[in-house]
């Protein structure tokens, strides 16, 4: 397996449209990539590079281990466990609280110098950059993915999304397309997050549209049979970097024909 180093990362970026000033939602996969010399860090570094000063990196940073049990997230804790849980779960703190299977590079990403990242308590991001404060400010319990959070302004900001060795089953920003557009079986469901209140730790309700992701690899290769996506190789993984704004809006279309 041949050794990825950080100028490759650099050149890769650049061959598949990433420029100096761009907004990026970025999603990767390092294991994906193969052996790269620096790891995450490599990746970060290179991303910063190419992007520049005046460009802003954003990434999914979700805790989602912050819901209810009800949901499945805990999968390995007993039923009779569930309310231990509820009253024991960590208040979310964006310094401390970790990523849950969001990968190495957004894992190290939240802390990194400079990066903000969002109050949401289980589905936060986090950005460095430009637009950072203002991707990632008033993230509100109920708005997740909707007009206002942080995907809904990078489609205000004419952003980019960057998969790195993932498919579109981790391409957050679909997520905007499931709030715009209208199907049948669209309904709100109440969610549970523990946060911190006036100084107290409290298991908090919250609505918020459901949605479960399931149909986005199909909303992809839809997207992508009729939409430019740029794509290269970075060692063992595929780079695809597309317009934001084309996917959602082709994704709401795609949902209001498609789904149930």
């Amino acid at each position: 397996m041949k050794t990825v180093i950080m100028s490759d990362i650099v050149e890769a970026l650049r061959k598949v449209g990433l420029q100096s000033g761009d907004t990026v939602m970025v999603h990767a996969s390092l294991s994906q990539i193969g052996y790269v010399c620096g790891g995450a860090q490599a990746v970060i570094e290179a991303l910063i590079e190419v992007v520049g000063d005046e460009g802003t990196i954003m990434m999914p940073t979700q805790s989602w281990k912050n819901l209810d049990p009800e949901t499945g997230v805990h999968w390995d804790a007993d039923e009779a466990d569930w309310d231990k849980i509820r009253e024991n779960w960590p208040a979310y703190d964006k310094a401390i609280t970790p990523t849950n299977t969001m990968g190495a590079v957004a894992e190290m990403f939240r802390s990194w110098p400079g990066a903000i990242r969002s109050d949401h308590p289980a589905r936060s991001v986090a950005a460095w950059g430009k637009h950072a404060k203002y991707l990632t400010e008033n993230h509100d319990l109920s708005n997740i993915f909707g007009e206002g959070s942080p995907i809904g302004k990078l489609y205000e900001l004419g952003g980019k999304v960057l998969l790195i060795g993932v498919d579109y089953d981790k391409n957050t920003s679909i997520h905007l397309a499931d709030v715009r557009a209208e199907y049948p079986g669209k309904y709100n469901c109440t969610e549970h997050s523990a946060v911190m209140e006036n100084g107290e730790r409290i298991w908090k309700a919250y609505e918020t549209l459901f949605v479960d992701g399931e149909d986005f690899v199909d909303i992809g290769k839809a997207f992508e049979a009729v939409n430019d996506v740029n794509k290269c190789m970075l060692g063992e993984a595929e780079l695809r970097l597309m317009n934001q704004r084309e996917l959602v809006d082709f994704a709401v279309s795609w949902i209001e024909k498609n789904r149930k």
